[in-house]
């Protein structure tokens, strides 16, 4: 398998781990100590508040899916824009943009830049 599949499928496995809400499946594509952050209050994230966090979205969203508009290798990983969707318990659609600088290093993610306009997120809150 080449690097380029390498990369490419664990992104895959990630977008798919985090539609489903498979938090056994997120660790284990995560380096243990991996480092995430977030444009919107530039703070450090752990791999388990992550998951706090994903396991919130699945509470406000049904039909979580990732819509991955552009996808590109980079030499230690790839580059992300997609835009995260789903429906809210009020029956509204939810769609939030976003772009996520992701590195890798043997088949696991080590850091996770995610860049996104926090007004985006305000329908969770009130759902």
């Amino acid at each position: 398998m080449s690097r380029e599949q390498s990369v490419l499928g664990l992104a895959d496995d990630f977008m798919q781990a985090l539609e489903d809400c498979n938090v056994d499946a997120v660790r284990g594509i995560y380096c243990e100590d991996a480092r995430l952050w977030h444009n919107f209050d530039g703070k450090l994230q752990s791999v388990e508040d992550n998951i706090k966090t994903l396991k919130w979205l699945h509470s406000k969203l049904k039909k979580v899916e990732y819509q991955i508009v552009r996808r590109e290798l980079l030499f230690d990983g790839f580059l992300q824009e997609h835009v995260l969707r789903g429906v809210l318990d009020s029956g509204e659609a939810f769609a939030m943009p976003a772009c996520a600088i992701i590195k890798v290093q043997g088949n696991k993610i080590v850091s996770l830049d995610e860049y996104l306009d926090s007004s985006h997120v305000k329908p969770l809150f009130s759902a």
